[in-house]
């Protein structure tokens, strides 16, 4: 298709990232797979900053792009010559290079800030310059964290807020007298009861300083101060009433296909479910994360999951994490899925209901050791009422670390076919706890609810220990 959005990169030679020092080169080819992933009109050419003066192909992308980043430009003299052949990109902005000619966005440079009208205007609401020092400030602040998703949503940031809409980002649009007068009609005595509560003010605070669509802030305000009256505000202004008139839809790209088979037969609906449920039994989970990718979901430490059967064949699934909240102070958290079985064995539809607001997974077993030494597993999901679509995918293993040097072909394989590079996955922080208590004595919510039941075929882990 015709390109909606047009990128240049330009990559410093050998230039390094701080993502797990994974060079710059490698990172943006990947970005270029991932804007396509979001919309396969957004288009981005990589260039190194070897002999660009005669590269032809790069003079003519420059004269039809919409943005153009520098990235790790160690050279003045290269980042002057660049900019000086990129005066007719309307945006472009450098990242860990030597930059001295500023930064326009929008064509409109929003620094350096070099005269007293311009500091003027930049804080004066509606002007051009205003906007772009708050766009600058979402990118940068999202870039800082160094992480794959983070890279890729501020590139989006920039495609929405210059070039061309992005459907994903649709939420920072800014809200409407009509959505406040929803809330206060519909929710006043939620609103009050949260006001009245320090933590969900609290929690308020937190998200009211978070772009709409930044997951990894807002999250990390959910999981620090989540209390009855954060999820009674979410449930009203969001989830029933739709103040915001928010929207969002699981994202189908990549397709990512489950695993066909496990130990020389054909996967099963009830195999795979027994595969979920792993080492329950035998120890007091299913399974624990080694390493995820999303960065909002995966990072936290000693994620425990447990997989069980309910009544009339239901199946459940819940997680428990630690949290160190903004507080620094750190506390378990527990979520609780209802799961059923996709149409193709492996493949899973999850539903939660997480501090009011309701999230709808797809997930997929994409491999698995026949010795349930590791697994892979990959979600794709979205909070319609929030707008936020996600996805990400974690390594699991019974003890919590990272599989074997024998396996890392076969893992790196099952992150390739995720679309996911193997710097993209947070090795999670897994502490030598009891079964059920902490350093601290803090009781660990495991256990499952009476009536639960675990594995159809009992020998799948007696058969793996042996």
């Amino acid at each position: 298709p015709t390109a909606a959005a047009k990128l240049v990169a330009v990559i410093g030679e050998n230039a390094v990232s701080p993502l797990q020092e994974t060079p710059w080169l490698e990172v943006m080819n990947h970005m270029v797979k991932r804007l396509r992933w979001t919309d396969a009109s957004f288009e981005m050419l990589v260039f190194t900053d070897e002999s660009l003066p005669e590269n032809r192909e790069f003079s003519s992308a420059v004269a039809k792009a919409d943005i153009l980043l520098g990235l790790g430009l160690g050279n003045p003299d290269t980042v002057s010559w660049i900019n000086s052949a990129s005066s007719s990109v309307p945006t472009r902005i450098c990242f860990d290079s030597t930059d001295n000619s500023g930064t326009w966005l929008g064509g409109v440079k929003v620094l350096p800030l070099e005269s007293p009208v311009d500091r003027l205007r930049s804080i004066v609401p509606g002007t051009k310059l205003a906007k772009g020092l708050k766009v600058l400030d979402l990118v940068t602040n999202a870039w800082s964290r160094h992480s794959s998703d983070n890279v890729c949503f501020a590139l989006l940031v920039l495609i929405d807020s210059y070039v061309a809409p992005v459907p994903l980002l649709k939420n920072l649009r800014a809200t409407s007298l009509s959505q406040i007068q929803c809330m206060a009609k519909n929710c006043g005595k939620e609103i009050l009861a949260c006001l009245l509560d320090p933590s969900c003010r609290k929690a308020l605070d937190c998200l009211t300083s978070c772009a709409p669509n930044d997951q990894v802030c807002s999250y990390r305000c959910i999981v620090s101060y989540e209390t009855p009256t954060l999820e009674a505000i979410s449930l009203c202004i969001l989830q029933k009433n739709n103040c915001l008139g928010l929207s969002a839809e699981i994202q189908s790209q990549p397709v990512v296909k489950p695993l066909e088979k496990f130990r020389g037969q054909e996967l099963t609906h009830t195999l795979a479910e027994d595969i979920f449920i792993g080492w329950l039994g035998t120890l007091k989970w299913s399974w624990r994360v080694a390493a995820g990718q999303n960065a909002a979901y995966d990072h936290f430490a000693n994620q425990i999951q447990l997989y069980y059967r309910g009544t009339k064949n239901s199946m459940w699934y819940d997680p428990v994490f630690q949290v160190e909240t903004l507080e620094g102070e750190l506390v378990w958290r527990r979520r609780h899925y209802r799961a059923r079985r996709g149409e193709v064995p492996g493949t899973f539809y999850f539903t939660v209901l997480d501090n009011g607001v309701v999230s709808k997974e797809f997930w997929r077993i994409v491999d698995c050791a026949d010795d349930l030494s590791w697994g892979l597993f990959y979600y794709s999901g979205a909070a319609t009422a929030a707008g936020q679509s996600y996805s990400g995918a974690v390594l699991v293993s019974p003890d919590g670390m990272w599989p074997g040097e024998q396996h890392s072909e076969r893992v790196n394989a099952a992150l390739g076919r995720c679309g996911i590079k193997l710097w993209e996955m947070y090795t999670v922080t897994n502490n030598r706890y009891g079964d059920e208590d902490d350093e601290s004595g803090e009781e660990i919510p495991l256990g499952l609810p009476e009536g639960s039941k675990l594995h159809h075929h009992s020998s799948i882990v007696s058969s793996s220990r042996g």
